[in-house]
């Protein structure tokens, strides 16, 4: 009998021996409501009114019918190209996904297969290692470097060189450390690696500043694909809507490992007054900029151990043991999240940045509770 099998009911349904053998990725999502929600990384005040309009006006016929896409990758386009970030691209080089994370899992279920490797950093967002093990891949993950955490540039180009691995994933700016990868280097490893297919994690750009878009050529790399969302800035992170943009070759076969209605019509007109409405993102944007300036400052004056680059977070390290400063902080209505368990940043806390105000109700809290 197949060891690895020896827990199983042989009367029963056998999985796959690489979802067997894989730990799926959870996250502590219940119980978040009516909080100060400084755990995920999400927009704290709420999608743009015209949003809400939209979808307390949505006619009942785009509720009994399948769900229309019609016109949806344009906006994306006209979005991307007001705020000039995208060269001239097509609507086929658009892909639209129920949020990034099934955008993820498609990539994996078009380019990942047993015996390829997928080539990341660690510590990075979770949900990459089981999207890689669900197609028996070998993970490669390069740590970052330092005490601030800077990219293994060298070391990926020798992984490439010497591995040739099958997807490279590089969340940027990364979650959770922040570290930033200038679009200038991403665009030089695309090209240096064209049997790889390099997944830039966009989710935070708008934090950031910078995006490996305006300069991407996806006919001379059309091994670059990148990720992007409504969640972070607009805030329909409970709507799930996401896309990828990337060679048409690219999207099309990500596209077909996909269903046919997967983003649902509420996500879809929340999606297009979204899009229309720039400048309530921006104005967000700009409200966690400043109030990103002030938690800086407070965190320097105060001597505290942390580490901010770029996102809407920073880790901190606390006096204290991070998970009891983590449950009090929950028990005063404030969440943020212990690090526990990752490489590196173990004893560290993520906190998410709000508005000025937010972040300034957090730091009373957390200031009267990490007393040693």
């Amino acid at each position: 009998m197949d060891p690895t099998k020896k827990n199983l009911n042989p009367f029963r349904p056998i999985p796959r021996i690489e979802i067997e053998n894989m730990r799926g990725y959870t996250a502590p999502l219940e119980g978040r409501r009516d909080m100060l929600r400084l755990d995920f990384n999400e927009n704290t005040l709420g999608p743009s009114p015209k949003v809400i309009k939209a979808l307390k006006d949505i006619p009942n016929n785009h509720i009994s019918i399948y769900p229309e896409y019609c016109g949806l990758k344009e906006a994306v386009i006209e979005n991307l190209t007001k705020r000039g970030l995208a060269a001239p691209i097509e609507a086929s080089q658009i892909g639209l996904f129920n949020g990034v994370d099934a955008a993820i899992n498609a990539i994996f279920h078009s380019y990942g297969e047993k015996g390829k490797k997928m080539l990341t950093t660690n510590p990075t967002f979770g949900y990459y290692t089981p999207c890689a093990q669900m197609q028996g891949m070998e993970i490669i993950a390069i740590p970052y470097e330092g005490t601030k955490f800077n990219f293994p540039l060298e070391k990926i180009k020798a992984e490439l060189i010497n591995q040739s691995p099958g997807i490279l994933i590089i969340c940027n700016p990364n979650n959770p450390t922040g570290t930033i990868l200038s679009a200038k280097k991403i665009l030089e490893i695309a090209e240096m690696s064209p049997k790889t297919l390099i997944v830039v994690d966009e989710l935070y750009e708008a934090f950031l500043g910078e995006s490996a878009l305006p300069n991407a050529d996806f006919q001379k790399t059309p091994n670059l694909l990148i990720l992007r969302s409504l969640a972070k800035t607009a805030g329909l992170a409970g709507l799930r809507f996401g896309f990828t943009i990337g060679n048409e070759e690219v999207v099309n076969r990500i596209g077909r490992v996909t269903g046919p209605y997967d983003i649902n019509s509420f996500a879809v007109t929340a999606a297009f007054a979204a899009l229309e409405d720039q400048e309530y993102i921006d104005h967000y944007v700009d409200q966690v900029l400043d109030a990103r300036d002030w938690i800086q400052e407070q965190l320097l004056i105060n001597d505290v151990k942390h580490h901010l680059q770029g996102g809407n977070y920073f880790l901190i390290w606390p006096k204290r043991n991070a998970t009891e400063i983590e449950n009090e902080l929950r028990k005063e209505g404030i969440l943020i999240r212990s690090m526990k368990g990752k490489d590196l940043i173990g004893a560290s806390l993520r906190i998410s940045i709000g508005t000025k105000t937010q972040m300034q109700k957090f730091w009373n809290v957390f200031m009267s509770l990490d007393k040693t």
